[in-house]
C-alpha cells in the first residue's frame, strides 16, 4: 500500500443497494452529485473540451467530445462522493485509488457503441457521472445486468452479446452510474442531438498502482493519485 498519504476510511454501501450492486454487477446513485455542484461540472467540463486525439483512451473517434478535467477542485470532490467510493470498495474489497477521471460526450447522432467489457476478468471499477438529462435519445448508457449476462459471450470477440438483454438507462443530471469494469455496457447514439455530457472514472486496487503510474502521460492524467480508499 502507497504509504504516501494516511488510507481514507469508506463508509460500507447500505445494505438494500449492497445486495442490489452484488447481483446485477451495476448501481444507479440517483442524485449522488448535491445540485449545487453541477453548474460548475458543466463549466469544468466545456473548459476542458480538447479534440479527439488529445486522450488516448477510447473511445477517440469523430462522434465523441472529451474533455481534460481532472484538476478542477469541483471534480476532484465528485469523485469523492461517499456513495460512490461505498460501492467501488463493495466491489473492490480492499485497498484502492482513483486512476483517472475525464469527461466524454456522444456528439449528434454519434457515440453508439457495441456491448463490450472495459476489460474481461479486469478488477476495476467504472462510473458515469451524468452532468445532463440522459435517456435512449441522447446516447445514454445501456448495460447487461450480471444475472443476465451468459457470460460465454464477452463482448471482445468470440461472439456478440445478445443486444435484447441490454437495459437503456435514464435519468437527471446528478446520477452517478457505479458498475464492474467486466459488465456488458455500451453507449447509445446521440439521435437527438441534445447535450450528454458525462465524467468517466475509474478505481483500481492499490496493487495496480505501479501499472497505472506507468502510463500517466499516455493518458493525460495531471492529478494527484496517492490517495488510498480502504473499505
Amino acid at each position: 500500500m502507497s504509504d504516501l498519504l494516511t488510507p481514507t476510511k469508506v463508509d460500507p454501501l447500505e445494505a438494500e443497494q449492497a445486495a442490489a450492486l452484488d447481483r446485477d454487477g451495476y448501481l444507479l446513485l440517483r442524485g449522488a452529485v448535491p445540485e449545487a455542484w453541477r453548474d460548475a461540472l458543466r463549466a469544468a467540463f466545456d473548459i476542458g473540451v480538447g479534440t479527439h486525439d488529445q486522450l488516448a483512451v477510447a473511445p477517440r473517434g469523430p462522434g465523441w467530445r472529451h474533455a481534460l478535467v481532472d484538476l478542477d477542485p469541483t471534480v476532484q470532490r465528485t469523485c469523492r462522493q461517499p456513495s460512490l467510493l461505498a460501492a467501488a470498495g463493495r466491489m473492490l474489497g480492499g485497498p484502492f485509488f482513483l486512476s483517472q477521471v475525464e469527461g466524454r460526450e456522444p456528439l449528434p447522432d454519434g457515440g453508439h457503441q457495441r456491448l463490450h467489457r472495459d476489460g474481461a476478468g479486469l478488477h476495476a471499477v467504472g462510473a458515469l457521472v451524468f452532468l445532463d438529462p440522459y435517456g435512449p435519445d441522447n446516447g445514454a448508457t445501456r448495460v447487461v445486468p450480471r444475472h443476465l449476462d451468459p457470460g460465454d459471450l464477452g463482448g471482445d470477440g468470440g461472439g456478440e452479446p445478445d443486444e435484447a438483454l441490454s437495459l437503456t438507462l435514464a435519468g437527471e443530471a446528478g446520477d452517478i452510474l457505479v458498475f464492474d469494469a467486466d459488465l456488458l455496457h455500451g453507449a447509445t447514439r446521440n439521435r437527438s442531438g441534445a447535450r450528454r455530457r458525462s465524467l468517466l472514472l475509474s478505481f483500481k486496487p492499490e496493487r495496480d498502482r505501479a501499472a497505472e503510474d506507468a502510463c500517466r502521460a499516455v493518458r493525460n492524467v495531471r492529478m494527484d493519485t496517492r490517495e488510498v480508499f480502504v473499505p
